[in-house]
């Protein structure tokens, strides 16, 4: 593990704390702050120690109410500490998700932090076939509140938007990062990827925009030492049509109609067959492409385009094997190609129903 030394720093500087630095995006941050001469000091907050050096430790849980007394010299806090995995059951994951991003505003609040950014996710602005390609980052939250994990963003932003009644003084940013990519990302998009076969559904093209957790921290360290206000979306610059996936990935896709799709995906989730709810297939089907104006407009650029970004999702996926959603290996792995085409068939059935009813 590195330990490295920490380097002095300007007395006039921020506290800057961020949350998940063990790992992911949380990890790239520390790193990244801690390397900023105007950044007086980096406090580390996670489950377990890390190996960023030149940051000062403190091992807690996030949902832990005594947080606050580990906040007492910090000026900024950036909450990267979210769960993503399908395979976490939804109880687990929201209790994580909410109750984690609730106890770091509280906690800061009582600390007197002067602001907490809480990463959440472009989902929230609901994934539709009538999107606007790109929306615009004061576009309204359409995300339905299910059990998702569009669900949790959504409660995560709900608290964002109460804070300055409930906690007069603190400010709250959020940042929307689009689907992300890189090391570690395992996420209801990424899982998309290691289907034998990717799913369209009928009369909707998909845009695809991708957030390589490289850009994500970044784009934090942009908003922290340079104080931009949000709403803020981050993500490559424009996004990848079916075609140049289709390029990129080397897989073919099939195509079903929505009721078909989202009613079988509804059914095998009730069933137990699935992690995701059916609503959670709407982000591989339609578009939910983000423009990233405040952050441009604050000097930020990604270092990643949307292929690269893809690429890095199919390198991570190498390997994997997924059928809406539910990760499947050893025997089970071979049966990956079989239910991509069992499920184009009942597809392909559907069609034949409809058009022979047609005839009649």
């Amino acid at each position: 593990m590195a330990t490295g030394k920490v380097r002095p720093r300007r007395s006039k500087g921020p506290v800057v704390a961020v949350t998940g630095a063990a790992s992911g995006a949380g990890r790239l941050l520390a790193a990244r702050l801690a390397e900023r001469q105007e950044i007086r000091k980096v406090v580390a907050i996670d489950g377990h120690r890390g190996d960023v050096p030149g940051v000062t430790w403190r091992v807690v849980d996030i949902r832990d109410p005594l947080l606050s007394n580990r906040l007492s010299d910090v000026d900024v806090i950036v909450n990267l500490d979210v769960e993503h995995s399908p395979d976490v059951d939804p109880r687990d994951r929201r209790t994580h998700n909410v109750r984690g991003a609730q106890t770091v505003v509280t906690a800061a609040a009582a600390a007197r932090v002067r602001r907490v950014v809480l990463v959440t996710s472009a989902m929230v602005y609901g994934a539709e076939s009538g999107n606007e390609v790109p929306l615009h980052e004061d576009a309204p939250l359409l995300a339905e509140a299910s059990t998702s994990i569009a669900g949790d963003y959504l409660e995560m932003e709900e608290l964002a938007a109460t804070a300055p009644v409930t906690h007069p003084g603190l400010d709250v940013t959020v940042v929307r990062p689009a689907a992300l990519a890189g090391p570690g990302v395992d996420t209801v998009v990424t899982r998309h990827f290691e289907a034998p076969r990717l799913l369209s559904v009928k009369g909707s093209t998909p845009g695809w925009q991708f957030c390589h957790i490289e850009d994500l921290a970044s784009a934090l360290d942009v908003v922290v030492t340079e104080d931009v206000t949000g709403p803020l979306a981050v993500g490559c610059e424009g996004w990848l049509g079916p075609d140049e996936v289709t390029e990129v990935t080397g897989k073919r896709s099939f195509e079903l109609p929505a009721a078909l799709t989202f009613g079988m995906a509804q059914r095998l989730h009730r069933l137990g067959m699935t992690p995701a709810p059916a609503t959670d297939l709407h982000y591989v089907a339609y578009p939910w492409v983000v423009d990233c104006a405040r952050l441009r407009a604050a000097g930020w650029k990604p270092l990643y385009d949307n292929v690269a970004a893809l690429r890095a999702v199919m390198e991570e996926t190498a390997g994997r094997h997924a059928v809406v959603g539910r990760r499947v290996g050893g025997k089970e792995a071979t049966m990956a190609t079989a239910a991509g085409a069992t499920v184009a068939a009942i597809g392909a059935a559907a069609a034949i129903r409809r058009a022979r009813k047609r005839r009649r």
